[in-house]
């Protein structure tokens, strides 16, 4: 057996242990400061970037997480440089036309999670056919979350119930939590379990902020073109080691544990 093979059967012994999260999100940032480390322009870091997509797809299929959902393009980027949103735009096209017939194949469903009214209708299209192609698909969900904010979500969520009580198909005393998460674009995902950042920035940027109510938040210096699986390995293995409590006490919580195991 070869090195790498060594390796990859110590991190899948390692991988059995753990209290494997069901939908894991992950903002994935420092593509424009690797690149710069290396003396590169920022949309180097970009491209290599896409690596990373990928091994965190295989990483998430291989271990049963039920839903991965990736901070691609926010809402505030379009402030970027002009020279660099329409790069990221034509990565996006590039990887809907490379990736989209590799993710169906390995039973990966696509959904693009934001506001695609300000995207060219090519793109869009090409968006639609993707999501459709892969609707099926039951391996894993795999979520872009592109032109997204977490503010836009929740205001989009209360358009649709301010619609629905003005033609008097909800009444305003039905809107409790469930029916509001039934209108954010993550319904029918499971609860958002993990939030991952790279890049060594503490903070969630506008992403998922009311899926983030009970998430585990983890924070690392790896800048993403860098984000391997042993990577995300590390962060699902913090997130095992946390005791999640809900509001209640950790006795609580063990008795909870004692009586369902």
């Amino acid at each position: 057996m070869s090195r790498s093979q060594t390796d990859e059967a110590t991190l899948d012994e390692r991988l059995t242990l753990l209290n494997m999260p069901k939908h894991v999100a992950i903002i994935m940032d420092g593509n424009g400061r690797w690149a710069k480390k290396k003396g590169k322009i920022r949309t180097f870091g970009h491209r290599a970037g896409v690596e990373s997509v990928r091994a965190a797809v295989r990483f998430a299929r291989k271990n049963a997480i039920q839903s991965l959902t990736l901070f691609a393009f926010s809402s505030e980027n379009w402030k970027r440089p002009e020279e660099e949103v329409s790069v990221l735009m034509d990565l996006f096209n590039l990887v809907l036309n490379s990736e989209a017939k590799r993710l169906n194949k390995n039973g990966v469903r696509l959904k693009v999670l934001g506001d695609t009214s300000r995207f060219d209708r090519k793109l869009v299209d090409k968006i639609n056919k993707a999501e459709a192609m892969t609707a099926g698909n039951q391996e894993l969900v795999l979520n872009i979350a592109a032109n997204y904010g977490g503010r836009w979500d929740i205001v989009n969520a209360a358009r649709q119930l301010a619609d629905k009580v003005s033609d008097g198909s909800l009444n305003a005393n039905q809107i409790d939590e469930a029916v509001f998460d039934q209108h954010m674009s993550t319904q029918g995902l499971p609860e958002l379990d993990l939030l991952i950042r790279t890049g060594g920035e503490h903070r969630i940027s506008n992403f998922l902020l009311w899926q983030c109510a009970y998430a585990e938040l983890y924070f690392t210096d790896v800048l993403w073109p860098d984000f391997d699986e042993e990577a995300f390995y590390l962060a699902v293995k913090d997130y095992s080691e946390r005791q999640r409590r809900f509001g209640l006490i950790g006795e609580q919580v063990e008795t909870t544990e004692v009586a369902n195991s």
